[in-house]
């Protein structure tokens, strides 16, 4: 039985190669970013002096923490999506004697493999990426001259952790994928049905009451403290907390958003009937490009308005409020450029499993333009719930930080930066959800052709 498993998950990875690209991408870049920030950690154990070891500690856990949340969320909902494609295969498999367990041992081994390869890879890029921020640190002058230490340890532990979230990612997606009688029927229709998992609710409620309970406390604790980064302390997280908090619930956001937006998108024009429709019975498969839009834009406004407001109540530079500034900037970079990867990512898994729906459209008389505008109009509903929602986490951060600083509620400074965040956001989303239907579309014209 494991030979035949293992021949067959190789054979079936040769032809998804879209579908398994997206977790290859997921974990890859996943492993380079954790791992990276792991590296400074094993560093600071090195011969340097305290205040190095420190900042290192402090650059490694604090960034490398965030991130790792941010990272792991989005592996397990790339492996969650690549597998729930997978029903009508899996199905197929169990009307021809295939038992739940042994469909199940297939999705893991093929997991196993692609999650694997991607993340030796992401270690080997990680090796070069903690070496890169090492010398950014010592460039910068926050640190002094310090003896690269990233090895096996941190950089095995970063690979072991990165395949225990994928493998825990695809036992759940298992388990749910061969629930229920066999049938080679596509489930299309199943997501619109299913509903929200009780650990979902359970971690969204934490997130966001411990967001909010810290931004209480840096307007009624931190406000009076001596230490002007005590407020940044309490408060300069809780925007990406709250934000991975609502990114569990996108399903049920996305469904609600999409039945708020009707009465503006019409329903006179095809596209945007489709689209409204789609994204309400779609929510679960479409959730996976909202989520990375919601902590994008939350990290993004929160953490660099939070920096201006710094800037303007404390002009007078130290060393601390560099170290501070290099550590928001770096999460913003890292972040941002992270989650507008897995927009990407997440936008080629959801079109390349409504091929054959695509397909249907045509043959019911869409032109490709049509059918292109559709999925358009679907990412500009996804677009803007994300951004929305994005927008209102950032306050969590924003508006506690401002209180504790003097500004008030409302930043003395800087009100362009949040429209200007969200067009480039916008922007990415829209083209991203383009690029990958017109190269499904066109994919399918040249399967015609031959």
């Amino acid at each position: 039985m494991g030979t035949w498993t293992l021949r067959l998950a190789l054979r079936s990875l040769r032809h998804r190669l879209t579908s398994f690209t997206a977790t290859f991408l997921a974990v890859l870049l996943g492993t380079a970013v954790v791992g990276s920030f792991a590296t400074l950690i094993e560093t600071a154990t090195g011969p340097v002096s305290d205040h190095d070891a420190e900042t290192l500690t402090i650059m490694g856990s604090v960034v490398g923490g965030w991130g790792a949340l941010i990272v792991l969320f989005s592996v397990a909902s790339t492996v969650g999506i690549t597998v729930g494609q997978r029903d009508a295969e899996i199905g197929l498999l169990r009307t021809i004697g295939a038992t739940p367990r042994q469909a199940r041992r297939l999705i893991r081994v093929e997991a196993l493999v692609v999650c694997l390869v991607a993340a030796i890879a992401g270690a080997g890029i990680a090796s070069l990426g903690g070496r890169a921020l090492l010398a950014m640190l010592e460039s910068s002058g926050l640190i002094g001259d310090a003896e690269y230490r990233g090895s096996v340890i941190s950089l095995g532990a970063t690979v072991a952790g990165m395949l225990l979230v994928s493998a825990v990612a695809t036992g759940t997606a298992g388990r749910r994928a061969t629930r229920g009688p066999a049938s080679v029927t596509p489930g299309e229709n199943r997501p619109a049905a299913r509903r929200l998992r009780w650990w979902r609710w359970a971690g969204a409620g934490l997130l966001i009451a411990y967001g909010l309970s810290l931004a209480m406390l840096t307007v009624t604790v931190t406000k009076s403290s001596d230490d002007p980064y005590d407020a940044m302390l309490t408060s300069g997280s809780n925007s990406i907390l709250i934000s991975v908090g609502l990114a569990l619930l996108s399903p049920v956001l996305l469904r609600w958003g999409s039945r708020l937006l009707r009465p503006v998108l019409g329903r006179r024009r095809v596209a945007c009937h489709l689209a409204s429709s789609n994204t309400s019975r779609r929510a679960h498969l479409l959730a996976g490009v909202l989520a990375p839009v919601i902590v994008l834009t939350a990290s993004a406004v929160g953490t660099l308005m939070a920096v201006g407001t710094d800037a303007r109540t404390v002009p007078t530079a130290n060393a601390d409020s560099e170290t501070i500034e290099l550590l928001n900037h770096v999460v913003v970079g890292m972040l941002s450029v992270f989650a507008a990867i897995m927009v990407i990512n997440a936008f080629a898994a959801a079109i390349a499993h409504r091929r054959a729906e695509l397909r249907r459209l045509r043959l019911l008389g869409a032109t490709p333009a049509e059918v292109e505008q559709s999925i358009v109009v679907e990412a500009a509903i996804v677009a803007a719930v994300g951004v929305i929602v994005g927008l209102m986490a950032s306050l969590a951060t924003i508006v506690p930080f401002g209180v504790a600083r003097g500004e008030g509620i409302v930043p003395d400074g800087q009100l362009w930066l949040p429209p200007l965040l969200v067009g480039g956001i916008v922007v990415l989303t829209l083209g991203a959800a383009r690029h990958a239907a017109r190269r499904t579309l066109r994919r399918d014209e040249l399967v015609c052709a031959r």
